[in-house]
């Protein structure tokens, strides 16, 4: 698997991360094989180092460093919150236009991974901003309403919490299509007896840091993942609009 490289320098290298693909080996996958990090190494030939996380079904830009100096100076930036995060999400309902979530969340701590963790962390701030983009009305009755509701939306999180957005758009009783932990189960299958739809809606779209050596401003930006384009254009949404759309 060859992944797409957004950008590289001697010093870090930014990937459109494919739906699907873990960061780097786990515990709670042992019999996976296929890792962001081996792949990204291999493909440029050069030890790579995470410096952030992106879940397994999330799509889009993920950055690695080039060596563990640059790591610490990028992990500093994304400790600081001084990172600018955009993500592209499809969620059951008509979403207000815009507002903001400040929920605080409990760590979610997995029984293997986080085994040795400590397990009663107070609850840790955790504030996204939210957009609507685009709203959509299928007709078809799912659940108890006569029509199937959902919305495009662009997430600025400015905090990085484990599940963030998928846990705050829950929080607001707009979960995002495709969660099968804190979704909607009859809208996901909902989606895929009539759509075909499978996999998470969400896609980190756009990511902005500070080069750590020449202190440049750099934005990564990447497409949505097919999974979500090909919902949208079944919704009579082409692909021009769509690009307007989600600038």
């Amino acid at each position: 698997m060859n992944l797409n490289i957004i950008y590289q320098d001697d010093y870090l290298v930014a990937i459109d991360k494919p739906a699907g693909l873990l960061v780097h080996r786990s515990m709670l996958d042992k019999h996976e094989t296929q890792f962001a990090l081996q792949l990204v190494r291999d493909q440029i030939n050069q030890h790579v180092f995470p410096v952030h996380r992106l879940d397994r079904p999330t799509s889009g830009v993920l950055v690695f460093a080039l060596s563990p100096e640059i790591a610490r100076l990028l992990g500093e930036q994304f400790s600081a919150q001084q990172i600018y995060k955009r993500y592209i999400a499809i969620v059951r309902g008509h979403a207000p236009e815009q507002g903001d979530i400040d929920y605080a969340l409990k760590e979610q701590l997995d029984k293997i991974a986080d085994k040795n963790a400590k397990q009663d962390k107070e609850p840790q701030t955790a504030f996204t901003s939210y957009r609507r983009l685009q709203t959509f009305e299928l007709p078809f009755a799912v659940s108890r309403y006569p029509s199937a509701r959902y919305s495009l939306m662009a997430l600025e999180p400015q905090s990085g919490r484990k599940h963030q957005l998928r846990r705050h758009m829950g929080h607001i009783n707009h979960p995002i299509v495709g969660d099968t932990t804190h979704g909607d189960g009859k809208h996901n299958q909902f989606l895929k007896q009539q759509y075909g739809f499978s996999g998470l809606a969400l896609t980190c779209q756009t990511m902005e840091i500070m080069h750590p050596i020449t202190f440049q401003q750099l934005s990564f930006n990447c497409a949505p993942a097919a999974h979500i384009t090909e919902l949208l254009a079944h919704w009579d949404l082409s692909g021009e609009l769509l690009t307007q759309t989600i600038s």
